[in-house]
């Protein structure tokens, strides 16, 4: 071997020992603030199993949370990048309300290569906050009386769908019909169309769900890519798909125009978008671009649609395997809607206790978000602790670990509505409950998206009992591939019968 070869043997070898302190040292960050963790390895953190395809980053927040159950805090290294799992209830309250202000921001924010993603839920503090007053109005009790007879338009469509399905005497594609459901009922109350997709075999919205929920390798690489904006600056531009942007800023765009040249009106979301583009207020000019309009109504369509049909799911499975709280929440339903003549009215929903903790026991045992994100604006110390993170330290709030500790929500694994109902409840500290976030940076549409899902399960309990059937899974299997949502790799098979 020629001294030139050895000379350049020994410089790589040089680089890799000095990629190897370098990893080593940084690995070091949660041991000199004094929080503890599972053991890091260099270049990969506690992330190996997510980087092999073998777990979901959920899967590691699980792991260390019970690994350190006498913790208030845990630290967790993504590649080089440092998470604190927070397992502190109080502690918790201080990151999502009591100090809000500090952690406004989430992990994920905006980037220059995708339009869309200037959304309510991603945005910076300083975008966030007005556009935030802007639209909360829109899912205040007063605005979804007025949307409400929209929602119970589409809930009879969906019923007469569902007779149309069980006279064929086929078994139910639940996630499929939910979501061919909530499709209907966003685009009806967001953007004022009739989406049919419930009687359309593939309708232009529903391939839209599909596309931006697919988890696939390019999603996965994406979503990973996310954490790193420098490279994702390089090589994001190569992993983008525009089918979905261009859509949702047509649509959004000619929704817009419409109103505004013939002046029409209606109660939906598109509504408050015209509103916000005629009168922006302390948003400017300048940010109120076609794209950042349409960013608002996709995240309003991809949550609203996603987030309940998957809820509605998991709930027709439980109620599937658990008859005696099925018979129980048929009764409640049917007695009632007897009271009202058979319908569905936004007050008498309010009246089904039972209906109520049925979806929350739903939500406990199937949280959407798996986790919450929040993300330090400057050095902060937590409350009765000497750990102090600096600005931008990334933080964790576990909640699919905190609702299924049966420390906390004991035998998790059974299906109880009772957890929700009388006193249950309030015994137990409000953060251990979090399916919709908590604080001013919760879901915006957390109402909304439980009247819409209470409105299809008394649609479908109020006609049909729900069983299982041999096409219906025994094992269920969440798709590790998903970064931050609950979703089954299946579907979920029921047979539906007349009642």
């Amino acid at each position: 071997m020629s001294w030139s070869m050895f000379e350049t043997v020994g410089f790589f070898v040089g680089i890799l020992v000095l990629l190897y302190y370098y990893s080593t040292s940084v690995l070091e960050y949660w041991q000199k603030r004094g929080v503890k963790g599972p053991k890091p390895i260099p270049f990969l953190g506690n992330f190996t199993n997510v980087f092999l395809g073998r777990s979901s980053v959920n899967d590691c927040f699980v792991k260390a949370y019970y690994e350190f159950k006498d913790e208030p805090m845990v630290g967790v290294f993504g590649g080089h990048i440092p998470h604190l799992i927070i397992r502190d209830p109080d502690l918790i309250k201080d990151v999502l309300i009591k100090d809000f202000s500090t952690f406004v921001n989430r992990i994920t924010v905006p980037n220059e290569l995708e339009p869309l993603s200037v959304h309510l839920f991603g945005l910076e503090a300083k975008r966030w906050k007005p556009l935030r007053a802007r639209l909360s109005p829109v899912f205040t009790s007063g605005k979804l009386k007025e949307m409400f007879g929209l929602l119970v338009e589409c809930g009879n469509h969906f019923e007469e769908y569902l007779k149309k399905l069980v006279e064929k005497g086929e078994y139910i594609a639940t996630r499929e019909m939910s979501a061919k459901y909530t499709t209907d009922v966003i685009g009806s109350c967001a953007f004022g169309i009739e989406m049919n997709a419930l009687a359309a075999e593939d309708s232009e919205f529903r391939k839209m769900g599909r596309a931006i929920f697919q988890t696939n390798v390019k999603s996965v690489i994406k979503d990973r890519l996310r954490e790193y904006p420098f490279l994702f600056k390089i090589l994001g531009r190569f992993l983008l798909d525009s089918e979905v942007d261009d859509f949702f800023i047509r649509i959004t765009k000619e929704s817009i125009d419409y109103r505004i040249k013939h002046n029409f009106h209606r109660h939906d979301f598109i509504e408050t978008l015209v509103d916000l583009k005629k009168n922006p207020g302390n948003i400017s000019d300048k940010q109120l671009s076609d794209s950042f309009l349409a960013a608002q109504s996709f995240v309003f369509f991809a949550a609203g649609f996603e987030t309940s049909s998957v809820t509605i799911t998991h709930a027709l499975y439980e109620l599937a395997y658990n008859h005696s709280i099925q018979d129980t929440l048929r009764s409640e339903i049917k007695d009632v809607l007897q009271r009202s003549n058979g319908e569905i009215t936004y007050d008498n929903i309010k009246e089904m206790k039972y209906l109520d903790a049925v979806l929350q026991e739903t939500l406990r045992k199937y949280p959407v978000v798996l986790w919450l994100s929040r993300t330090a604006m400057t050095n902060y110390t937590f409350s009765g602790t000497k750990v102090t993170i600096p600005k931008g330290q990334h933080v964790v709030v576990p909640v699919d670990a905190i609702q299924n500790d049966p420390d906390i929500f004991p035998k998790p694994e059974i299906f109880d509505p009772n957890r929700f109902l009388d006193d249950n409840a309030k015994s137990r500290h409000p953060m251990f409950y979090l399916p919709f976030g908590d604080g001013p940076r919760n879901c915006i549409g957390a109402r909304f998206a439980k009247i819409q899902s209470k409105v299809a399960m008394i649609k479908i309990l109020s006609n049909f009992k729900v069983d299982v059937c041999e096409k219906t899974i025994t094992e269920y299997k969440r798709d590790i591939k998903s970064f931050v949502l609950l979703q089954p790799t299946h579907e979920v098979y029921l047979k539906m019968t007349k009642a």
